[in-house]
């Protein structure tokens, strides 16, 4: 069984000394890590957790960059947990991180656009932004989007069911995520979840909402990973998908498979303990 983290800012202000130790800790506990890191190589973040696994020596933690928003990045790790009770080995759930990160639609309704920089925005919309009372709607992922939120035109969502985490920022009522945006895109649930510590500045203003639809039933997300091919990696031994083993860097011949389509019955195990950190 493995331990999987989103690794946040947060982190960093644990001493490094006490971050080492830690994380010593739920190697033992757990045998393997998989840590979600920010994309950039030159992150902090992501810094952080390659002096610990150099100063470790270990090839049992796996450091997975993850190109989302931090709402986005925090579901996947409660997804990966909750696969990190079935029977999935380390290597397959590290592969994993890649592979469900196609199943999420993350974006924000933002009631500034003047400092987004993830996602292209037009001088008219700039402009757009300084009346009062104006909303935008952004989609980070899976396909960039910007534009007025309006009931009318809700940008497409996911063709599978899903279940919407909705997180509040300041200034911003979540009622048009909760009303238009929830009916048009057919979630199943909607979720109220707090906002998490990156969220401003990843959009750039905290006048926000934050909100992610995705995949809730463990036994789907389980028969999403089991579709695809696994091969075994031939340095470390480890079953693995994908073109790489995400813990020892040996490539592999084997080739992950597109994505499967997504239905809503359940071939796999339905067993899941999520593991905190």
């Amino acid at each position: 069984m493995s331990s999987v983290i989103a690794v946040t800012a947060d982190d960093l202000a644990v001493p490094l000394e006490q971050h080492l130790v830690r994380t010593v800790a739920t190697l033992e506990a757990y045998g393997h890590v998989v840590a979600l890191v920010p994309p950039e190589p030159a992150d902090p973040v992501r810094r952080r957790m390659h002096t610990l696994r150099a100063a470790l020596d270990s090839d049992r933690v796996a450091i997975v960059p993850v190109d989302l928003p931090p709402l986005a990045g925090a579901l996947l790790a409660e997804q990966l947990r909750q696969l990190a009770g079935t029977d999935l080995g380390p290597g397959v759930l590290a592969g994993a991180a890649r592979l469900l990160s196609h199943y999420l639609y993350a974006g924000a309704l933002l009631g500034s656009v003047a400092k987004l920089d993830r996602i292209d925005v037009p001088v008219g919309a700039h402009l757009k932004s300084l009346v009062p009372g104006r909303h935008f709607v952004a989609i980070a992922h899976p396909e960039p989007h910007l534009a007025p939120a309006d009931d009318s035109a809700v940008p497409a969502g996911p063709a599978f069911v899903t279940q919407l985490a909705v997180a509040t920022g300041q200034g911003v009522d979540p009622g048009w995520v909760k009303g238009p945006l929830a009916r048009a895109w057919h979630t199943q649930y909607t979720r109220n979840v707090p906002l998490p510590s990156g969220s401003a500045r990843w959009w750039g203003t905290g006048r926000l909402v934050e909100f992610v639809a995705y995949i809730a039933d463990v036994g789907v997300l389980y028969q999403v990973v089991t579709s695809v091919r696994r091969d075994t990696c031939g340095w470390c031994g480890l079953e693995v998908i994908g073109d790489q083993c995400l813990f020892c860097s040996a490539k592999v011949d084997g080739r992950v498979r597109t994505p499967q389509s997504v239905t809503t019955t359940s071939t796999g195990s339905s067993s899941a303990r999520a593991i905190e950190r």
